[in-house]
């Protein structure tokens, strides 16, 4: 098919290759994604740093709050701004969001104190939350057909990125003599990806799919034309069938009359948050936990965070090889069996962390064994949690869909981080491991049970 600027010749949407703008399209969707985890690194950051300074109300419970505010606004802001969105287009929304995350992200520096963080924290989450429901809409409707799966995947793969680059950044401020006071200024990161967030979406367009299904068609060839090339058709076969009633559909009956599909990308979401966010946040308290940072009792208390955030950075930089392995696997194992594999996996990865550290084997066993949990959570879960509902909801419910699902995920996420330090206070590192083991197992479980049922009813 020839791609030519040539003013007689056309491609679509559909069946078109890849193009820079593609490219373009998936560099502004990812930002979403590499915030939300970069946040999320940050504030697992500074609450050790906060403790050094000596703030005696950081109990467990406090720490728990703290890690999971961003969390709590994620859960609310994923399905109120996909009903808006689904009926009053992505757009406003898509440039909405980066503008909440910056504004609160400024403040938290301007003003640290911690009832101003929590409250900024809340409205970065329901930002971000907004993020979640969008890209993974705008990415489907405007790939190849062939490839819009994985280039969903290559999206949600922006969040390691997120945390090996806010670790990095972290580590390299935390070595250059950051006092624990300042703990304030490790935000001016999230300011400055929400910037950059913000300024890739001023010549951006509306949602093509969310046109057409408005019966709005010359504006969706617009948009498109815009987002794409002005070579570029919509083909009428990728018109969805006009549904007046979707968009005032009330959140319950949506979740009734899709039951299956919002247990499928929800619940398992949500199994997966504590791994991501539970275990993620926590990354540097639990390898201080571990043992893994050979902290000493001269070694002054911000070196030792220092030193965690070390060993989390080279943790999580096995995310990424993760995402790529789940892409290369998706499209052959599919989406089920390969949700269903990386719970598993996760799960004996957490088995084998359990026993060396009860048994105190060698370092490298246990370090081998949290970064092959690392790799088996991203490789599955984490991946496919993002890609499912864009494939299984159809495209007038696709927002509030996946806002739903994020919901749901963003709520076990929640829960995970809450309950985190409290377990750690309560059982130490064994509590921990037993309980996201069987957390994993679970998620496992209600994916090949649940996921089964699904595709078998997608074929009828």
């Amino acid at each position: 098919m020839n791609n030519t600027s040539s003013t007689t010749t056309t491609v679509d949407v559909a069946t078109m290759r890849m193009r820079p703008a593609h490219y373009l399209v998936i560099f502004t969707c990812s930002l979403g994604q590499i915030i939300g985890t970069a946040l999320a690194t940050i504030v697992g950051i500074v609450i050790p740093l906060m403790q050094i300074v000596g703030h005696p109300e950081l109990s467990a419970g406090m720490q728990g709050l703290i890690g999971c505010a961003n969390l709590i606004g994620i859960a609310v802001g994923s399905p109120v701004f996909g009903r808006i969105a689904d009926r009053y287009g992505y757009l406003g929304v898509f440039r909405l969001c980066p503008t909440l995350i910056l504004m609160a992200a400024v403040v938290s520096v301007l003003v640290p104190s911690l009832p101003v963080l929590l409250v900024c924290l809340f409205v970065m989450g329901f930002g971000i939350g907004g993020e979640y429901s969008l890209d993974s809409g705008y990415t489907s409707e405007l790939m190849p057909a062939r490839l819009r799966s994985v280039m969903v995947g290559v999206v949600k793969a922006g969040c390691a990125l997120g945390n090996i680059a806010a670790a990095g950044l972290c580590y390299a401020i935390l070595s250059g003599g950051l006092a624990p006071s300042h703990w304030s200024t490790l935000m001016w990161i999230i300011a400055g990806i929400a910037a950059l967030m913000l300024l890739t979406r001023v010549h951006f367009a509306q949602s093509p799919m969310w046109l057409l299904e408005k019966g709005r068609t010359a504006e969706a060839q617009a948009a498109v034309e815009k987002l794409l090339g002005k070579d570029v058709r919509i083909s009428p076969a990728d018109m969805p069938a006009p549904q007046p009633a979707a968009a005032t559909e009330s959140t319950w009956s949506f979740i009734r009359h899709n039951f299956s599909r919002v247990v499928l990308s929800g619940i398992p979401w949500a199994c997966e948050g504590l791994g991501v966010y539970g275990i993620g946040v926590f990354l540097p308290v639990l390898v201080a936990s571990l043992g893994l940072d050979h902290f000493t009792a001269a070694m002054p208390p911000v070196e030792h965070v220092a030193k965690s955030v070390e060993i989390t950075l080279w943790i999580s930089c096995i995310i990424l090889p993760g995402f790529v392995s789940g892409l290369l696997l998706l499209r052959r194992a599919g989406k089920v069996s390969l949700q269903s594999w990386g719970f598993f996996l996760s799960c004996a990865a957490l088995v084998v962390l359990l026993f060396s550290y009860q048994l105190q084997w060698a370092a490298w066993i246990t370090i081998g064994a949290f970064m092959a949990f690392e790799l088996f959570l991203n490789m599955g879960p984490h991946l496919v949690t993002f890609v499912l509902p864009a494939a299984i909801f159809p495209v007038d419910h696709r927002a509030q869909g996946a806002g739903i699902a994020a919901c749901l995920g963003k709520v076990g996420a929640v829960l995970g981080v809450f309950f985190m330090p409290m377990l750690l206070h309560a059982g130490g590192m064994h509590l921990v491991l037993i309980v996201s083991a069987a957390v994993m197992l679970l998620g496992g479980l209600i994916t090949s049970i649940v996921g089964h049922k699904v595709e078998n009813e997608m074929k009828k």
